[in-house]
């Protein structure tokens, strides 16, 4: 297989970054690479150029990295709380997954972020205070601490004694709503 070596001009994922000099087969470089200007082919003339490309290269990560920093603080203040249903002996039916956390991030603080760079060995299902790290760089990670509470709040036990006796009192006395709409209807009739 003939190969060629080439100068990229641009970060390529799974090839390489500014002014690395890779090899790659020649059908790659002719027909993507050099029409699309992502690289340059290995002339002396190009060699000089590779230290600008190293210095634009510097600015874009060190730029990258002071984002994802600025990021992590922001999502390190952040607390949210994700309300999930249960049933009565407190099993929760749903569960908060990677994509819940990466929509709450984007609504919340308006930052895009993929949610595979969100490590989460299983979803969540159990209430209570939870921790997820997030690697937003190769060098910044960041620590979300959320909540997770029942959709059904525990009430103390007082109230909830004395609610039990007038809440079938007060079933009785308001209808549901499509059961309320019925019975306007049969006294307009």
């Amino acid at each position: 297989m003939p190969l060629t070596k080439l100068i990229l001009t641009e970060n390529i994922p799974g090839l390489g970054a500014e002014a690395d000099v890779v090899k790659v087969r020649r059908g790659y470089a002719r027909n993507y690479l050099l029409p699309h200007g992502k690289a340059h082919e290995v002339t002396p003339g190009a060699l000089r150029q590779i230290d600008a490309l190293k210095q634009k290269r510097a600015e874009r990560e060190a730029r990258e990295q002071n984002e994802a920093e600025e990021l992590g603080r922001r999502i390190g203040k952040a607390r949210f709380v994700f309300t999930l249903e249960t049933g009565e002996t407190g099993k929760a039916f749903g569960s908060v997954t990677a994509q819940d956390i990466m929509n709450r991030i984007k609504n919340e603080l308006g930052a895009e972020i993929d949610r595979h760079k969100i490590v989460l060995e299983r979803p969540i299902k159990d209430t209570g205070e939870h921790e997820v790290t997030i690697k937003l760089h190769h060098d910044v990670t960041a620590q979300l601490v959320f909540q997770v509470k029942s959709a059904d709040e525990p009430r103390d036990r007082g109230a909830e004694t004395e609610s039990a006796a007038t809440g079938e009192a007060e079933k009785r006395k308001k209808p549901g709503f499509f059961r309320r709409k019925k019975e306007e209807k049969k006294e307009t009739e």
